[in-house]
């Protein structure tokens, strides 16, 4: 019987480790899905009996300007991303040259399709397919290290905060400076066999993740 690809490699792999891949958390205003939520939002939040959606795009210039500002401020690159250009050869390029311990690596800007507030025939408004700017905060946390927030700048303001269970295992290892050195080395010599006494990369690795899951609710 011919032995499986796992069978072939079993007495080859030096590491094996057990985490969490990417994880995207999908964020989103209740209150404004809805052309009638968007209505209520213009008349009680911003104070306008008449609705219009001049003031949505007020709110998005003012934010864009904003988000300019920060980045002026803060020394921030803000990269307009260019069509099929892969976004994380572009991050990576600028991961490699970010040296604090944490913060905002870089500001991208991209047109995507989403689902926005436009006016119709009638002058009704509905939510209809749009390509419009995304902004993309890529940053590095000291929990989780690589990460990004993207936000629409127009109504109903949708966003996406995307994780990486591998990377907050690296951190959590990086906290410890005892524990970094022993990652390192034990990388470069591959051993074969996570030690009981939880010394070792791989043992590290799953009591890292094991206690994450521990403290997030089901």
């Amino acid at each position: 019987m011919m032995p499986t690809v796992s069978e072939l490699l079993g007495d080859h792999v030096s590491l094996s480790i057990s985490s969490v891949d990417r994880l995207y958390i999908n964020a989103y205003v209740r209150t404004l899905q809805t052309p009638w939520q968007l209505i209520k939002f213009m008349r009680d939040h911003l104070g306008k009996p008449i609705p219009s959606l001049s003031l949505v795009n007020q709110l998005r210039l003012r934010f864009v300007s904003d988000v300019k500002t920060f980045a002026a401020r803060h020394r921030i690159p803000l990269v307009s991303f260019r069509r099929g250009e892969r976004k994380d050869e572009v991050a990576a390029r600028h991961r490699a040259r970010y040296r604090s311990a944490h913060g905002v690596v870089f500001i991208g800007v991209a047109q995507e399709r989403t689902m926005a507030f436009k006016t119709t025939k009638g002058n009704h408004i509905s939510r209809q397919p749009v390509f419009v700017n995304h902004y993309y905060f890529y940053v590095h946390d000291r929990q989780w290290g690589p990460a990004f927030l993207k936000v629409c700048a127009y109504a109903p303001y949708a966003g996406k905060l995307c994780l990486n269970g591998h990377d907050w295992a690296k951190q959590q290892l990086l906290h410890d400076t005892a524990q970094a050195a022993f990652c390192e080395e034990s990388q470069q010599e591959a051993e074969a066999e996570p030690k009981a006494d939880g010394t070792s990369f791989g043992c590290l690795c799953r009591r890292s993740v094991r206690s994450h899951r521990e403290r997030c609710p089901a």
